[in-house]
């Protein structure tokens, strides 16, 4: 191991004075006392420490912490209340402070809720709440609180810990309606992506990187080598409060940038003008005749899209009639309340019309955390609309047909995040600032005056700019225009099929296709009808093997998986699948009584040892089997994913892209 010497002298002088100034004194048991400043970096590192471990420079400011002032560890953790892992992870930090005590580890919180957790974000704003009016020791009781009822961050929910915390419900409603803590908790995921804390958990060590729900002995093998470098410090001279400061003053700021990977993979081309029929009566704001028109690809519960409705607000007003705004759904898969909201949306546009729909549609941005389907119903009626009619619409999926047939479109052309726009067919993709709109719109208003000047009628402008445009993704590759991306290579990877697993199709295979699914994911239900013709078009050369992969933004899909493991215990692949076809049947009602009423169903089941499978966590283990398998292999997959042999294919795709992959997998595996 390699060491610095530094001369102990400039150490003292520069950290003895700060470490003396700030006492060191333990933090949680107090009312909110803030972790002492990081000292200034000395002038010259002191005393041996290792110089070939990487370590950052994480400042632990005025942030909850647990553990004493004068810790000779310092765990940093960057996490989330709604991350699985970061629940995980806990039994492990708690066993840390039994082994070492909080007199010589100290933790300290930094807040990095993940854009696909819905609810991790409003629940750190309630635990920051609670933190500056109650202190430290109130914050690690609701951080505990949260994480214990991590399937329960609901609105209703946090207002209920936020309570029982000691919060007035004024302060509550304050943190959950205001979000007065967004500037710090800004300011920690800023720091996390400096650092290259991307995901959840991700911790610092003494400011080494640790990332991810590790198990103890990494931990303690950190943690002792970080023990014995503070005691050389401290018998050295170094105060044992600036013990972090000097083994950190020299420590990384941001993490080191990364050598551009080569790649043949073309970009999009922000020249390429796309065919984007306005079909279907979408929703539309600004006169036909407009110069440019803006077609919005958009889902009610991304953040993004919420983020840049006051740019496009910022848009109307700067070009007014000029430009017209068309609205088109594209829910993504890991939004929960999207395909909801735009059901509800859609039936308030077919009976108030196109005004309606917009007033709704602010409605919507508005309150994006509160997307529940009683909220969707009542916002409805309280708009004058028959509210009835909204829930029907939402439950029976109603305008389906509109949001696939969008959806499809967006797939199409390259569209598939959110927002994204086409400006008179020109794709500007993300929540792009207001100089971006601005420069795209001033360039289409130019080309599109020429045309009127040149004949082109106000009322045929948009169909003539589009009428030569593109159909699938135009990209660029070293500078030349190419017209659609290279085909993706295949993604292959190994994993090694159950010997018991839910089974259908042929005995003895030639191939075998796992379907990694969740009982919740509505592209997993839509993918169904496709499942059934590829067995039926392949007969006995192929065997559909399920597999559970519950995501953790579907509260209810991890219990769902749970009981069909156990109708699978009890009856075999038949009673499974029978089961397998309910619960996506019956997809919106899947909370424990309606699991165990739908296992009854099912010829030959116990309802009531499935009612005590799921309270006793029976088949937990089981499905996190399944997870582990995919993260194992090195995937990063949604749901559905089907392996095809060992060749990976994701989403609700159609018929034809499954025959392509499933014929190609046959002659590979042909003698």
């Amino acid at each position: 191991m390699g060491y610095r010497t530094l001369a102990p002298l400039a150490l003292l002088l520069s950290l003895g004075v700060g470490a003396s100034a700030q006492s060191v004194r333990p933090v949680r048991p107090g009312t909110s006392p803030a972790a002492p400043p990081t000292p200034a970096a000395p002038a010259a590192p002191a005393v041996p420490i290792p110089d070939d471990i990487e370590r950052f420079r994480v400042p632990v400011d005025d942030q909850p912490v647990r553990g004493s002032a004068s810790a000779l560890v310092t765990i940093v953790e960057f996490s989330e209340f709604q991350c699985p892992f970061c629940a995980r992870v806990r039994p492990t930090i708690e066993r840390i402070f039994r082994e070492y005590g909080e007199d010589r580890v100290r933790l300290v919180w930094r807040n990095n809720p993940l854009p696909f957790h819905q609810n991790a974000e409003p629940a750190a704003q309630l635990a920051m709440e609670v933190f500056r009016r109650r202190g430290n020791d109130a914050f690690w009781r609701i951080h505990d609180t949260l994480f214990e009822n991590q399937r329960a961050l609901d609105r209703a929910s946090l207002e209920r810990y936020g309570r029982a915390a000691g919060l007035g419900a004024a302060a509550v409603a304050r943190a959950l309606d205001r979000q007065p803590h967004t500037a710090i908790i800004d300011a920690d995921q800023a720091l996390a992506r400096r650092i290259g804390a991307r995901g959840t958990p991700n911790f610092f060590i003494n400011g080494r990187q640790l990332t991810g729900a590790q198990p103890f002995e990494r931990f303690r093998e950190i943690i002792d080598q970080e023990l014995a470098v503070a005691d050389r410090l401290t018998r050295s001279g170094v105060p044992v409060g600036a013990v972090y400061a000097a083994l950190t003053a020299n420590g990384r700021e941001e993490a080191p940038a990364r050598a551009p990977t080569p790649s043949r993979r073309p970009q999009p081309d922000p020249s390429a003008v796309y065919r984007v029929p306005i079909e279907g009566n979408p929703p539309q704001l600004g006169p036909d005749d407009a110069l440019v028109t803006i077609v919005e690809m958009s889902d009610f519960e991304c953040p993004f899209c919420s983020r840049v409705q006051p740019t496009l607000r910022q848009v109307r007003q700067r070009f007014g009639n000029e430009v017209r705004f068309v609205f088109m759904n594209n829910p993504l898969p890991f939004h929960q309340s999207a395909f909801p909201a735009a059901m509800a949306a859609l039936e308030v546009q077919r009976q108030g019309g196109d005004t309606a729909f917009w007033r709704y549609h602010d409605t919507l941005f508005e309150n994006q955390r509160q997307l529940t389907d009683a909220n969707l119903v009542r916002w409805a009626r309280e708009q004058g609309h028959e509210g009835a009619e909204v829930q029907r619409a939402i439950t029976d999926a109603r305008h389906r047909a509109t949001v696939e047939r969008q959806q499809a479109l967006a797939r199409g052309l390259g569209a598939s995040g959110t927002p994204s726009f086409f400006i008179n067919g020109r794709n500007l993709r993300g929540a792009q600032p207001f100089e971006r709109f601005e420069e795209l719109i001033s360039e289409e208003l130019a080309k599109a005056r020429r045309l009127v000047r040149e004949g082109t009628p106000r009322g045929a402008l948009y169909e003539r700019v589009i009428r030569d445009g593109a159909t699938t993704p135009q990209t660029i590759a070293g500078g030349a225009a190419a017209p659609s991306p290279a085909p993706p290579e295949a993604q292959r990877y190994t994993i090694a099929v159950p010997r018991r697993a839910p089974r259908r199709g042929a005995a003895r295979p030639q191939l075998v296709i796992q379907e990694f699914s969740d009982f919740e994911c509505p592209f997993c239900n839509r993918v169904r009808p496709t499942v059934e013709r590829i067995l039926e078009t392949y007969g006995d050369r192929v065997q559909l093997v399920w597999r559970d992969y519950p995501l953790p933004f579907h509260q209810r899909a991890m219990p769902a998986a749970e009981a069909a493991r156990e109708v699978y215990r009890q009856g075999g692949d038949q009673a499974f699948w029978r089961f397998h076809d309910l619960l996506f049947d019956n997809q919106r009602t899947l909370d424990e009584d309606s699991l165990v009423r739908l296992a009854g169903q099912v010829r030959g089941i116990d309802a009531n040892a499935v009612r005590r499978a799921l309270r006793r966590q029976t088949h937990r283990a089981g499905v996190e089997a399944d997870m582990s398998a995919v993260r194992n292999a090195g995937a990063r997959i949604g749901t559905p994913s089907f392996l095809i042999g060992d060749l990976l294919i994701q989403g609700a795709q159609p018929f034809e892209a499954f025959r392509a992959a499933i014929d190609a997998e046959l002659q590979r595996a042909a003698p």
